[in-house]
């Protein structure tokens, strides 16, 4: 192989590499790497000192609160659909192979019903599920049977029934996925969704 060609195979190739320090370098970077640390330490100290630099007059607010302190569609709006999902409760939950509805599944819907009754512009989509245990068509039949029994205790508690559908996914969609009756527990449920009314 010609190393003429490539110089720096051939210097590498023929010595050895020595690498020699010098303790004073090394103390030197050390007490300029402590100065820059005071340093940059005594800037921050100094910007965090007075809270009131700036000027707070010209404030704009991006989440276009109103007057009542609450921004429209938010989940603090009471007339919101995220104020019913969040606030209110938009689900219940069924014990194993059971339709039928809990004092605690009772007073939600209660909640529920109060607010589709004080928001018309609103309807709902019921949503029956089950857990993953069973086959699919008996899943479905059982989403089925709990989305309807929302529906007739809403209706009972003085909602319109054209306001309000069902519809079962059985064991399909499931919020929970693995093999213990905590995640069943949460997938055995009946979902109520809110839309919009459309306009025609």
């Amino acid at each position: 192989m010609d190393f003429r060609a490539f110089p720096w195979r051939a210097a590498c190739g023929r010595r050895k590499l020595s690498i020699t320090t010098d303790k004073r370098v090394g103390r030197n970077d050390m007490k300029h790497l402590s100065k820059v640390a005071l340093l940059c330490a005594g800037l921050a100290l100094a910007a965090c000192t007075n809270a009131d630099r700036f000027d707070d007059t010209n404030t704009v607010d991006l989440n276009g609160a109103g007057a009542g302190g609450f921004a429209p569609g938010s989940a603090q709006d009471p007339n919101s659909p995220l104020y019913f999902q969040q606030a209110i409760g938009d689900r219940v939950l069924f014990a194993v192979d059971q339709s039928t509805l809990s004092p605690a599944a009772m007073g939600t819907l209660d909640g529920q019903a109060q607010w589709l009754m004080s928001n018309a512009d609103y309807t709902a989509i019921i949503e029956g599920h089950a857990d993953e245990q069973g086959t699919r068509e008996y899943n479905l039949a059982l989403g089925a049977r709990r989305a309807n029994s929302v529906q007739e205790y809403l209706v009972s508690k003085g909602v319109a029934p054209s306001r309000l559908k069902v519809v079962s996914y059985g064991k399909e969609r499931p919020i929970e996925i693995c093999s213990s009756e905590a995640c069943y527990a949460k997938n055995r449920r009946a979902v109520t969704v809110i839309s919009v009314v459309p306009t025609s």
